[in-house]
């Protein structure tokens, strides 16, 4: 549950950016969609093993 704190002379546009980036820095609808499916726990350290590898692909050996 989200609870924001609205002073006397906020108007309702100052709250509603508030509320908007305090659910966006909550992480709801990200953790919402990432239930809405399941995935099998092999096909997501599938999926982390590869961002690892990419990543040290591109940023790992700068000495080369």
């Amino acid at each position: 549950m989200l609870i924001l704190e609205v002073k006397d002379g906020d108007t309702i546009d100052k709250v509603l950016k508030k509320y908007k980036r305090k659910y966006e820095k909550s992480g709801i609808l990200k953790e919402l969609r990432r239930r809405k499916a399941f995935t099998k726990p092999s096909i997501e350290r599938r999926a982390e093993v590869l961002k690892a590898a990419y990543k040290e692909e591109m940023y790992g050996n700068k000495n080369d």
